[in-house]
């Protein structure tokens, strides 16, 4: 432990340092030795990393929408290289490498901050030992090694024995069951955080490799914390545990306003936003926008929450525009225009068509005879017209006549003698 401690002794001084200056703060309300006063401290010293942390979880949220956006090419890989999974795993780091992305951007707030979490034990630690360490001096050792949480001293673990725990002025029974309680709930909070990710957050019609480690992360770290937890102060649980509910806090955030496409999280989120711009008739959010702008850049390419929520505006009477932007449709600008009533032209008729035998015979009559004539249907001759046609034929006639109903035009075929 000296080897970490010395490592990790460049940020021991300024750690306790904010825990100094913000037990001066609850000292002066609650009481310099109390426990109020020293948790809280820890409390607020979590709370000011994690502040701290805020731009390095913004650049996390922008690798992992960078991921998303990969994952057609994804479904190519997997689907090109399905019998192969060597291959496939060699193509999916060669698209990560081209594309700029890291699946294990997830990571970076726990790195970052484990270099505070081991600086907290390493000041804890030594309360415990009793040794002064960063600016804590003889005084405030004094006032930490008195102060308790809940019955149980700040620095004592559930591994100490009676003698030392006595020495803390706390029994060994209360200091157990505070440390259990803490570690159930920091190890639950841990597991019910990963496992919001992997059921809402997560495009389960793609798999790779990256959600197979969330998986086995989701498992692996509680037990991590179960296991290690034995051995940390009450101060780190108190540390630890409020930094796994913060993590919670600001993942259900992030998974309600931006989640991941093509997740249980993206369906809830777009079934609200639809209700949403469909009463007010525009998009009011920037963050907002963005979605919107990014389901109509995808085109074709929109996953089934996104072409349900493009439906449902058409349904309304509205249409997403490309800069993100909402307006109306030109059905319902025209049904406003007048007055809420859709007018349409009627509807072109077609004519029935006719039989072969029908077109002949010149077809059976209308029903309405006001209606005209069609094209098909032969003009009457003049019937003082046909008898001079029979009586003065040209000549030729019989071979140029006129086809008559139910003949064929053209020249006709002359008929053979009888015989007798």
């Amino acid at each position: 432990m000296d080897t970490i401690a010395s490592l990790f002794s460049f940020i021991t001084t300024p750690v306790s340092w904010v825990i100094v200056q913000f037990h001066t703060v609850y000292g002066a309300i609650f009481g310099p030795d109390t426990g109020w006063a020293w948790g809280l401290s820890i409390v607020s010293l979590v709370i000011l990393i994690r502040i701290c942390l805020i731009p390095l979880f913004v650049k996390q949220i922008k690798a992992t929408r960078a991921m998303q956006t990969l994952q057609p090419e994804m479904k190519k890989i997997q689907e090109r290289y399905k019998n192969d999974k060597q291959r496939q795993s060699e193509e999916m780091m060669k698209l990560y490498k081209e594309s700029g992305t890291n699946p294990l951007s997830s990571c970076l707030p726990i790195l970052a901050q484990s270099p505070f979490f081991f600086a907290l034990y390493h000041v804890l630690n030594g309360i415990a030992s009793g040794k002064t360490i960063g600016v804590i001096n003889d005084q405030l050792l004094a006032s930490a090694q008195k102060a308790h949480i809940v019955g149980a001293p700040l620095a004592a673990k559930f591994t100490d024995g009676s003698d030392k725990v006595a020495a803390l002025g706390a029994s060994l029974t209360d200091v157990r069951v505070v440390t259990a309680i803490m570690i159930v709930l920091m190890s639950a909070s841990q597991f019910y955080t990963q496992r919001q990710l992997m059921t809402k957050n997560v495009d389960t019609t793609v798999k790779t490799p990256f959600m197979q480690q969330q998986k086995m992360l989701m498992y692996i770290f509680p037990v991590m914390f179960a296991v290690f937890g034995i051995n940390f102060p009450v101060g780190v649980l108190v540390y630890w545990l409020t930094t796994n509910v913060w993590t919670m806090g600001q993942q259900m955030y992030v998974i309600r306003n931006n989640p991941t496409p093509g997740s249980k999280a993206q369906a809830a989120y777009l079934e609200r936003l639809t209700k949403h711009v469909t009463h007010h008739g525009k998009v009011r959010r920037r963050s907002e926008k963005a979605i919107v702008k990014a389901i109509v850049t995808k085109g074709r390419d929109r996953n089934e929450h996104e072409r349900k929520f493009i439906n449902g505006l058409s349904k309304a009477g509205l249409a997403a525009q490309t800069d993100g932007s909402v307006i109306k449709g030109e059905s319902q600008a025209a049904t406003e225009a007048e007055g809420g009533v859709i007018t349409t032209a009627p509807k072109r008729q077609q004519p029935k068509r006719q039989t072969k035998a029908q077109r002949q015979s010149g077809g059976p009559k209308q029903a309405d005879d006001a209606e005209p004539t069609t094209s098909l249907d032969k003009p009457e001759e003049p019937q003082d017209a046909k008898p001079a046609a029979r009586q003065a034929p040209k000549p030729g006639g019989g071979t140029r006549s006129k086809a008559q109903s139910g003949q064929r035009k053209g020249p006709q075929r002359p008929k053979s003698p009888s015989k007798k």
